[in-house]
């Protein structure tokens, strides 16, 4: 898979971001084993193989308590796809229906089409000691969705709208990551979940990635009421 802002064929890369929120029946410490139990129902869908490129399951690190971290929610999954249809066609695939969604309940506290967003990737920085490719397990990731827009009748597609990064999205502690990325998102979300953008900073360990939330300054309008989760990916494919 190219790893950039566009594939080989220079079409956009998308993905589907989930900002997940735990059954409440599971302890927090035992929801990735869960999430790694439900994505390895996907293995039993074709279609989903056909349509996946990668998955990396980011979960929240609980241990992280700065003042500028969401504790609400307990994991973020980065999914790239096939193509832009593939995040349309995967909500009505049979074997999807029929397999995975009668688990997402098991996992999740609703189902996870009422917490994903389309979005297309945009890598603003790499550093080149970085492997290419997705992230893989230990990833440290600083996520942030930002720019929330609750209102559908003023939403408008990221891309066409001409977004810039948010105001101060390299500064400071957040220069030091190894990879910067933002993901536009294009198309309406469900509601509770209409960010306009959402940024990752890849960090290479917990320390680093604990300061740069301490130093992080949102100012808005440019952040607007956001969330951020200081995550680490605990399961990944290929």
């Amino acid at each position: 898979m190219a790893d950039a802002t566009h594939q080989g064929d220079m079409q956009p890369v998308w993905k589907m971001i989930y900002l997940a929120r735990r059954n409440p029946r599971l302890a927090p410490q035992d929801f990735p084993q869960a999430w790694r139990e439900h994505s390895a129902l996907g293995r039993q869908c074709a279609n989903v193989g056909r349509r996946v490129r990668s998955v990396a399951q980011c979960a929240r690190v609980l241990s992280a308590d700065e003042a500028v971290l969401s504790q609400e929610y307990d994991g973020v999954n980065l999914m790239v796809l096939a193509d832009r249809a593939a995040g349309r066609d995967i909500w009505d695939d049979p074997e999807t229906l029929a397999i995975m969604r009668p688990d997402e309940l098991r996992v999740f506290d609703g189902h996870v089409r009422g917490f994903t967003l389309l979005a297309s990737q945009d890598v603003l920085h790499q550093q080149a000691s970085l492997p290419p490719g997705p992230p893989r397990i230990g990833q440290v990731i600083l996520t942030g969705f930002v720019q929330h827009q609750p209102a559908p009748q003023d939403w408008q597609d990221a891309d066409t709208a001409m977004l810039a990064p948010p105001y101060g999205w390299n500064s400071g502690a957040l220069g030091q990551a190894q990879r910067i990325v933002r993901n536009l998102v294009r198309e309406l979300p469900p509601p509770g979940y209409r960010f306009r953008q959402v940024m990752e900073w890849w960090f290479a360990s917990l320390p680093e990635a604990r300061a740069a939330a301490r130093a992080l300054h949102m100012q808005p309008p440019a952040w607007g009421s956001s969330v951020l989760v200081l995550t680490q990916v605990t399961h990944a494919r290929p």
